[in-house]
């Protein structure tokens, strides 16, 4: 296992493997499948925020023609974070900032108060993205959050 100091590397093979998606004309979800794991996780890691398994990396790297050390890169540990200092101005991306100033703090009041002093990981996580149909016309985004549990342990 190797990791990142800077997201340089990993942000170059990023607008590689999102140019030959779209001149693919490649979903999300193709990707995925090809990597054998989930399409949150393998979307994640191709835009440099996860490190993928050789076999997953390489067949990644495969379906979208990227070479042989665009495929290794994939397996490196990164430096995390997509989302620059300051407040987010992509409005998807800063409606998540705003979801979380309004209800940052009753999420937090909520998981303390049935979990006790702890974080919800982003390490051991899931995520899903669904679209469902709104009763009252149109549709609405389903976003699952799921973490594991992790208590805070004197020491």
């Amino acid at each position: 296992m190797h990791a990142q100091f800077t997201q340089t590397a990993r942000n170059q093979v990023a607008e590689d493997a999102v140019a030959a998606k779209i001149a693919k004309d490649l979903t999300w979800q193709q990707i995925a499948d090809a990597a054998g794991l989930s399409v949150a996780f393998v979307t994640a890691a191709v835009l440099g925020q996860h490190a993928l398994p050789r076999e997953s990396a390489q067949a990644v790297a495969q379906l979208l023609d990227l070479d042989d050390q665009a495929a290794v890169q994939l397996q490196t540990i990164p430096t995390r974070g997509s989302i620059p200092g300051g407040i987010p101005t992509d409005p998807t991306i800063y409606r998540f900032y705003e979801m979380l100033q309004v209800y940052g703090t009753t999420l937090k009041a909520l998981v303390h108060e049935q979990f006790g002093d702890g974080i919800i990981s982003a390490i051991n996580f899931r995520l899903d993205v669904a679209k469902v149909a709104d009763p009252d016309g149109g549709e609405r985004a389903v976003i699952t959050l799921d973490g594991k549990y992790l208590p805070t342990k004197p020491f």
